[in-house]
């Protein structure tokens, strides 16, 4: 649905973009990450038609983004960080407006802005001026906006940013829905966001791509030692020597203050080759102890995204 080859773009002396490379599949939602200042704009608004790219290529739906804008324009839906609306038109008189440029039928136009307003939970403002609204609900109908003309690829940037908890929820379960109908593009600085919601996320960092893949999988490669954190009732010295012998625990680290009330709480850093987690439990009761909880320490899509991004 979506191709980027070698992408490239220059500011007169500054290089934004520094050949990037990458696909979308039809109907995926991608988490588009990476710090200020990275390209993550400047590439979505090549995707978008803002602007021409230096060097490189780009297909959106099979159109060309630089011979053929007015194509890839009608399969588009773009959500920019700052959306520019009209704050003198209610929000319906805009919706309205948006349809017709975007070249919905007019016979359609009714029926598309109802179901948008309704999708975006913004029906019992539609004739408030949107100069009235509060920044969420300005926020929401830049969303339904970008969905007014039925794209097939969405492109948001920080959809969620100005939003309650509620209406956070809220935008997340709409984004997630449109997985398989539409291929969404989604930035933003809330990496939970992209956990809850993506099934595979791109990270550039200095105008290159550093990673493209599910967090699962960047997970995979770049934790090292597996780690398992466990709580036993049991003395604790005694505990940190028992569990160092079992063969395959390289450390144990103690975790917490120690003050837990008789409970015992540790970090294993264990050999990725072998499986010791039949061997903990067995050494534990044997001693009579308690084993009150052994869960494992996965990197989280904040500890990928530093490591990556901060890597030299």
């Amino acid at each position: 649905m979506i191709e980027v080859e070698n992408l490239t773009k220059f500011y007169g002396n500054f290089q934004a973009l520094k050949g990037i490379s990458f696909t979308v599949e039809k109907g995926e939602i991608l988490g588009f990450l990476g710090p200020n200042g990275a390209g993550k704009t400047t590439t979505m608004r090549i995707l978008t038609c803002y602007f021409p790219a230096t060097a490189g290529r780009a297909r959106v739906a099979g159109f060309d983004v630089f011979e053929d804008a007015i194509e890839v324009r009608k399969r588009i839906g773009y959500l920019p960080e700052n959306v520019p609306l009209y704050r003198d038109m209610t929000a319906e008189e805009y919706l309205r407006f948006v349809a017709g440029i975007k070249g919905v039928p007019s016979r359609e136009i009714t029926k598309r802005v109802e179901r948008v307003m309704d999708d975006c939970g913004i029906t019992h403002m539609r004739k408030k001026l949107i100069g009235e609204l509060s920044k969420g609900y300005r926020q929401r109908v830049g969303l339904a906006q970008a969905l007014v003309n039925d794209p097939e690829v969405l492109i948001l940037d920080e959809p969620t940013i100005g939003l309650d908890p509620k209406q956070i929820i809220d935008i997340r379960r709409l984004i997630r829905d449109l997985a398989g109908r539409r291929t969404v593009i989604l930035s933003t600085h809330i990496l939970p966001e992209v956990s809850m919601t993506c099934q595979r996320v791109i990270i550039i960092n200095d105008g290159r791509l550093v990673a493209m893949d599910t967090t699962k999988n960047l997970t995979a490669r770049l934790q090292g030692n597996y780690r398992l954190i466990v709580k036993v009732e049991g003395p604790r010295e005694a505990v940190i020597e028992t569990l160092k012998k079992i063969k395959g625990i390289e450390s144990v680290e103690p975790a917490g203050d120690g003050k837990n009330g008789g409970v015992t709480e540790l970090v294993l850093n264990m050999d990725k080759r072998m499986d010791v987690r039949r061997d903990i439990p067995v050494a534990i009761v044997n001693n009579g102890w308690g084993l009150l909880e052994m869960k494992p320490i996965e990197m989280s899509l904040e500890d990928i995204f530093v490591k990556l991004v901060t890597k030299e």
